[in-house]
């Protein structure tokens, strides 16, 4: 490539201006142009995407997922504009490279006698520099490895004598150029409908695709090539994205669920429920919505995540778009046989293998039996406690606002809901549970709080789809590593599950209640809050994630992960490599907290047990 190419036509001024104030400023582009085109350039790069055209096809999205594009609708403003990016670019990344991505007009291997899925074809041409062949060979490797929906990619060559689209190689001259073009596989035959779920899947694959080209073509050229091709993503938020992250989280933010599902009455519940010999489930009461259920759906789906130009980040917002609908659904069932089957569908069944180890926990491990005089902590010492160590991780840094409070409506426990630790009045804790128990509510549920705050997206602030599993077993592993697990503490997480299976399965309240009392000797109060918890609501399944999330957990470290990632926000273990994509991508801070119990002197050697392979079992300190 030439770098001394002439300037293009001067009307494009102010696109000139805008690259040098990138350059020099560190200020991303996003400059839109009189006849709908778009410039996007979020800080140097050494490529640019290009769609020629007006239509919002998969092309156009692949494009525009790119941390560098431009979308123009004719020919002339495609390479006038290109070739400007590409002069300045050159200047400054020491190589350029312009993808033009495109669609073919016809899906030509999908045929009416077909007697099963296809492949599809992906085209493409480029120079004859090394460079820009290496580019199209990696390309055709990444896309070849992706299966799209049961049909495989095709890679072949794009005979540009016989295509009739426009072609912005013409003139580009010496910039090198790489032409992709595919088969519109996600249009339905017959009429305009598209399948949306393939149409992403296809983004997704030539995104991914491109990102690797790129890669390839900087080493070709003897540059400096990133250590993972994902990093040349996207590292700006637009304002889309912004919007609509903020626009979900008012909907997360109008109700608190765990909240509206907790009853009001648990202490008078049991002795209702001692009362009548333990055989009736008693009455349970409830917190009155403060909202419309079909108001904040409607508010929810109003919520558009079509052109937010990132196909990773709208995934994870339709993903907790879809939970919250769920959890309303659930909470306008409330108190009825739906809400069970609805609660199912959140968190899922109880495995064969969850239930096997919970059953082997609570027939190993021996019911341990408290001695007689043996002093516990108020509600009033645990929140003095807790505002303690609240103090220590502000004086840290002072983001750190956690309020306490002590309230009379809540089942004996600590809750945390958002930047609040809820401390129920009912709340007697031994003391050698303290430290555990702190380091569950505020080392793990309130710090990645606060951290998911610090990253520019609500969703790691209240938490991804789905965060709960992951989020319980990093809070269970918490209390292992202060030494605070305890049998009786373990047993309580054992028997959640068997709760749930059996709750899950059709028994009882007072069925539920039996089991835990006559087959694994639990006595009638730690018995009855463990049934409590699982029917809450009409029967809630999520107490099953603390152990299925800790088995999650000592998996990771086992294998050699990082918990790291985890710190950064409240995540799933299934969006642990969306995260480490983010991360490389430069659109996540490292966490600001770190769990002050991973520092200390109890921790270390246990966390290193940890990662070398330990059962639950083994994680009994007293």
């Amino acid at each position: 490539m030439n770098p001394k190419l002439a300037a293009p036509d001067p009307t494009l001024a102010p696109v000139e201006a805008d690259i040098d104030a990138l350059l020099k400023q560190g200020r991303p582009i996003r400059h839109e142009f009189a006849d709908g085109g778009r410039l996007h350039i979020d800080r140097p790069l050494p490529f640019l995407c290009v769609y020629i055209g007006s239509d919002h096809t998969a092309a156009f999205d692949a494009a525009s997922a790119n941390a560098s594009y431009l979308i123009a609708p004719h020919p002339r403003l495609a390479s006038q504009v290109a070739r400007l990016v590409a002069m300045k670019m050159f200047r400054q990344c020491g190589a350029f490279l312009i993808i033009d991505i495109g669609e073919l007009s016809i899906d030509r291997f999908l045929t009416d006698d077909a007697p099963f899925l296809p492949p599809f074809e992906i085209a493409l041409a480029t120079g004859n520099t090394a460079q820009e062949k290496a580019a199209l060979k990696r390309f055709a490797a990444a896309a070849a490895e992706r299966e799209v929906k049961y049909r495989t990619p095709r890679v072949c060559d794009l005979n540009l004598a016989e295509w009739q689209g426009p072609q912005l190689s013409d003139v580009l001259g010496k910039i090198p150029c790489l032409i992709v073009r595919f088969a519109p596989i996600y249009r339905m035959t017959g009429d305009n409908g598209v399948y949306p779920a393939l149409r992403d899947l296809v983004v997704s694959n030539i995104v991914d695709s491109t990102l690797q080209a790129v890669s390839a073509f900087l080493q070709a050229s003897k540059l400096p090539s990133p250590t993972t091709h994902r990093s040349l993503g996207r590292r700006v938020f637009i304002e889309a994205v912004a919007r609509a992250d903020r626009d979900i989280d008012k909907v997360a933010s109008a109700f608190d669920f765990l909240l509206a599902v907790t009853p009001i009455n648990s202490e008078q519940g049991y002795l209702e429920f001692e009362a009548n010999g333990f055989q009736r489930m008693p009455t349970l009461l409830y917190r009155p919505l403060p909202f419309d259920v079909s108001a904040e759906k409607r508010k929810l789906y109003s919520v558009s995540l079509d052109h937010l130009e990132d196909p990773l980040l709208a995934g994870l917002l339709c993903e907790k778009q879809q939970e919250l609908d769920l959890q309303l659904s659930m909470l306008a069932s409330r108190e009825t046989s739906r809400f069970a089957e609805l609660g199912r569908a959140l968190y899922g069944n109880v495995e064969p293998d969850l239930a096997v180890r919970a059953g082997r926990i609570l027939n190993n491990v021996a019911v341990a039996k408290r001695k007689a005089g043996a002093k516990s902590l108020s509600a009033d010492a645990v929140a003095a406690a807790a505002r303690e160590m609240i103090a220590r991780y502000s004086a840290a840094c002072p983001d750190f606002k956690a309020s306490v409070e002590i309230r009379a409506d809540l089942p004996a426990g600590l809750l945390v809901s958002r930047n609040r630790l809820l401390v129920s009045r009912n709340t007697s804790v031994p003391p050698e549970r303290l430290m555990a128990l702190l380091s569950h509510e505020i080392g793990v549920h309130l710090l990645t709080y606060f951290n998911g705050e610090t990253q520019g997206l609500s969703m790691l602030r209240n938490g991804l789809a789905g965060y709960e599993g992951m989020q319980e077993g990093l809070a269970v592993l918490a209390e292992y590593l202060v030494g605070g697990m305890t049998a009786t503490r373990l047993r309580l997480i054992a028997a959640r599950v068997l709760a749930c299976q059996a709750m899950l399965d059709g028994a009882t309240f007072e069925e539920t209640f039996r089991i835990l009392k006559d087959d694994f000797s639990f006595d009638c109060p730690a018995a009855y809050n463990v049934v409590l918890r699982v029917f809450r609501g009409g029967g809630l399944a999520k107490d099953a994630i603390y152990l299925r999330g800790v088995l999650q957990v000592l998996h990771h470290l086992r294998n050699g992960g990082s918990l790291t990632p985890f710190w950064v926000g409240k995540i799933s273990a299934a969006h642990f490599g969306a995260i480490e994509e983010l991360r490389t991508r430069g659109l996540l801070r490292a966490p600001r907290f770190e769990p002050a119990f991973l520092s200390s002197q109890v921790a270390r050697p246990r966390l290193k047990k940890a990662m070398a392979g330990m059962d639950p079992i083994d994680m009994i300190s007293t």
